[in-house]
């Protein structure tokens, strides 16, 4: 699993699947920070503000490296496609996105409870100039689905089977899944800020045994009561390391 630059935006990324990118680091030079919205912004008005948030800081465009989106519920195949056509289209007209590749990583969760009306941004990460900052790294989100299948039925990990067995390895996949991006960007547990899993059913008995021995909630774990956003799918996860962060008004 290797990398690639974004020069223009001053970070590196992992390729993946063309809607997004395995996860972003910073190049020397430069940090992640991330701003997180007081409340979801649907998603035209979400992209207006990024824009808006990154010209006062004069970056440009280019400098957007990741996104955490919220949907109203899991989307079926067809439909999660033609979303994706929707939102790769705009970083394709700020001139991110080149052919099938797109260095953007992103995480899209569906809440169980008071879900937004439609797809909207929740937070996002960009690169800012700062010779003497961390190194510093975020992680797309990623479910139980082996990459390369027909179909998510055919990829997912223990297909419909939410047993504590079942549980165990859906989260041992994704695990594994994080560290392997960490490590090809250069990091693992010890440097992460931030470990977010989303999921509506109870992982809560294996926590201890996978999570807290494996180094992967060192600063703790947020369980946010989300889906993912593909049908059948049960369980996702993100991670971070990062030394700024801010929330920006509603």
């Amino acid at each position: 699993m290797g990398t690639r630059v974004m020069a223009a935006g001053g970070y590196r990324y992992i390729p993946a699947v063309f809607q997004y990118s395995g996860g972003v680091a910073a190049e020397p030079g430069f940090r992640l920070e991330r701003a997180r919205f007081a409340e979801p912004v649907p998603l035209a008005e979400g992209f207006a503000r990024i824009k808006a948030h990154l010209a006062s800081l004069a970056r440009p465009l280019a400098a957007f490296a990741q996104c955490e989106l919220r949907s109203p519920a899991p989307f079926t195949e067809a439909g999660f496609a033609a979303f994706n056509r929707l939102y790769v289209g705009v970083l394709r007209e700020w001139g991110i996105v080149q052919g099938e590749e797109n260095p953007v990583a992103r995480s899209n969760v569906c809440p169980e409870i008071a879900p937004p009306p439609e797809p909207a941004f929740h937070a996002f990460s960009y690169t800012v100039p700062d010779e003497a900052a961390p190194p510093s790294f975020v992680v797309a989100g990623s479910g139980e689905a082996r990459e390369g299948g027909a179909s998510y039925r055919e990829s997912v990990v223990a297909f419909g089977d939410t047993s504590r067995e079942g549980m165990r390895r859906k989260c041992e996949f994704v695990l594994d899944e994080m560290e392997r991006r960490m490590a090809a960007l250069g990091f693992g547990w010890r440097d992460t800020t931030a470990v977010q899993a989303y999921t509506v059913f109870d992982f809560a008995p294996l926590f201890l045994e996978l999570f807290v021995r494996r180094g992967a909630a060192r600063h703790g774990l947020t369980w946010q009561p989300c889906r993912p956003p593909v049908e059948g799918l049960d369980f996702e996860m993100d991670c971070r390391g990062v030394s700024r962060e801010l929330v920006l008004p509603a």
